[in-house]
């Protein structure tokens, strides 16, 4: 589902997966942040009203007021009376991330693609990332290159 803000030109797209375990109030937080991070959303855009989600998703009010909440609660939004809820800041890196991200992103986008035509299916896709990404950044100091050539010193 794709909500348009009104008075911008961004977008914030909602995907509620009922069957992911994920507490859907959190799926929307984590959706914004990615929004956030990949400047979908910027500092002054207008999320979408609850009302409008609840529109595009069926899900209770109340879950989405709960999201907005939390977002408000860590500072990256701010409700303002009678107008809406705004974005206050923006998360990742420098200004000019999205360009220095592109080769990355032409990477990944292709190694999505294969991984599909390999016949993996999104969750699939999904858990190998997490897990790839979990073993990289360790909480230990070392990532798993390191620790893979830490056994080849062993042999």
């Amino acid at each position: 589902m794709v909500l348009r803000m009104a008075a911008q030109s961004a977008a914030v797209e909602f995907r509620i997966d009922r069957r992911s375990g994920v507490a859907t109030y959190l799926q929307i937080v984590q959706q914004t942040k990615q929004a956030l991070r990949l400047g979908v959303l910027e500092p002054g855009d207008r999320l979408p009203t609850a009302r409008e989600v609840v529109e595009a998703t069926a899900i209770n009010p109340n879950t989405v007021l709960k999201a907005y909440r939390e977002l408000e609660r860590e500072g990256l939004v701010e409700a303002r009376r009678g107008l809406g809820t705004f974005v206050r800041r923006a998360l990742g890196g420098a200004p000019d991330a999205t360009a220095a991200d592109a080769p990355l992103r032409t990477e990944l986008a292709d190694w999505a693609r294969r991984a599909r035509a390999a016949g993996l299916e999104r969750e699939d896709v999904g858990a190998l990332f997490t897990a790839v990404l979990d073993s990289t950044y360790s909480t230990n100091g070392t990532d798993a290159a390191d620790r893979s050539h830490e056994g080849d010193q062993e042999r």
